[in-house]
């Protein structure tokens, strides 16, 4: 009689315990922690001749804690995060100034702050600043018009120029693609989007190919006059105007930029004009994954993984490791493990109960899906050399961190999505 009272009392507490997480996508939950697992691997391989296992373990601990903090996360209710919303905004930017003011050298950018013996990066966090505010912003649907998607443009512009200043030309990459992406999913007409990064297109067309850039011009005017009506007219002459400058402004613009910045947005096309310098993590890096055919070498096995060919393989050249050692058959299924978090976060998107929820999903999904092509593109050679993260594969803590907390996040949004009473 006793054992049976504590059986239904151990039952009791954890059908109560569990009430908590009836909602929770466990495959969006599960399928970030299988990748962090597989990445703590690889890790430990890119280290083993090194002795430097360290990284492995960090990388391991910290998922572990990232998992538990996005279960944490996702028992709360994600709406009170409107209520904070102008406080999170403030802490972004006011930790993106402490960077420039206070912050920690490296790699010839000034992008961490050192707190009790740790680097913190605090761009990284300042990615969900971005898209909580956003999503506070333009859950009402107001980016339907020119004013509301200048206000969010706005929002986003502050800490947007904080960390290109810093420099991080890849993260604040990063903050565009989150907001293109989070107004689009608000209602922006999409021609006011493509006007949107028009000059920036005319900028690196026109150092390529003057005739494709009067084309780009043209066109521009085009989309204008059909995506602007009331302004028809007068919005393409601008538009033309503004694109016809920023052609020109690019040669301006390409001397703000570093030296290794600049190598790294040329580089990628002809890398063995500087195969010992600029061109040579890319160089290695296919060297690497080509050499892993379809099966890979092996967990442990790959030469250029072993040997340490690829400078910090561990961070944003993880994923040659994958194609040596595991091979095409590797890759596949790491690329579908990011397809699989992509939908589970479009479908909870969809199936939000208010458009705040569904935009902080798009907004979390704008910024893995970005980072995740770009970072595996940059790796093969069909990107520049941004420095951006693979998402929890990549070694680096503030990532990692800031990966799991979005998770936890959308999680909260699929938790709650049912639930109506406060």
């Amino acid at each position: 009689m006793t054992s049976y009272s504590s059986y239904s009392l151990v039952r009791k507490r954890w059908k109560n315990l569990s009430q908590g997480w009836q909602g929770v996508d466990w495959l969006l939950f599960i399928l970030p922690v299988g990748v962090t697992i597989f990445a703590s691997i690889l890790i430990s391989s890119t280290q083993k001749y090194t002795g430097e296992s360290g990284f492995a373990i960090n990388h391991a601990v910290l998922g572990g804690i990232g998992a538990i903090l996005a279960l944490w996360i996702a028992r709360s209710r994600y709406e009170r995060l409107l209520q904070w919303r102008w406080i999170i905004y403030a802490a972004t930017i006011l930790s993106l100034l402490a960077v420039m003011a206070i912050g920690t050298e490296g790699l010839g950018a000034q992008r961490w702050i050192t707190v009790f013996g740790f680097n913190v990066q605090p761009s990284e966090f300042a990615k969900l600043g971005a898209i909580i505010t956003l999503a506070a912003t333009l859950k009402d649907r107001d980016a339907s018009t020119l004013f509301g998607m200048v206000k969010a443009l706005a929002i986003t512009a502050v800490p947007w120029a904080l960390v290109f200043l810093q420099p991080d030309l890849g993260t604040s990459l990063v903050f565009g693609a989150i907001t293109i992406g989070m107004l689009y999913w608000s209602g922006t007409h999409p021609g006011w989007l493509i006007l949107m990064i028009s000059p920036l297109v005319s900028a690196i067309v026109f150092n390529i190919s003057v005739p494709v850039w009067i084309g780009w011009v043209v066109l521009m005017g085009i989309v204008a006059y059909r995506s602007l009506p009331w302004w028809s007219v007068y919005s393409a002459v601008v538009a033309v105007a503004v694109n016809s400058v920023s052609g020109k402004l690019g040669d301006v613009m390409w001397h703000v930029l570093k030296d290794y910045q600049k190598d790294r947005l040329v580089l990628f096309l002809h890398p063995d004009k500087d195969p010992l310098g600029g061109g040579y993590h890319l160089i290695q890096s296919r060297i690497a994954i080509g050499a892993g055919e379809l099966w890979g070498r092996g967990l442990f096995h790959g030469t250029q993984t072993q040997l340490s060919f690829i400078p910090e393989q561990h961070t944003d050249f993880i994923f040659s490791a994958v194609g040596e050692e595991l091979g095409f058959i590797g890759g596949i299924v790491l690329l579908l493990s990011f397809w699989l978090i992509c939908l589970r976060l479009v479908l909870i998107a969809q199936n939000a109960k208010d458009n705040f929820g569904s935009l902080l999903a798009i907004g979390v999904l704008s910024m893995i899906i970005f980072q995740a092509v770009l970072n595996i593109c940059m790796t093969i050679g069909l990107a520049p050399i941004t420095g951006i993260p693979l998402p929890w594969m990549s070694y680096g803590r503030s990532a990692l961190l800031t990966n799991f907390i979005a998770i936890g996040i959308v999680e909260s949004v699929a938790n709650y999505r049912f639930r109506l009473k406060f």
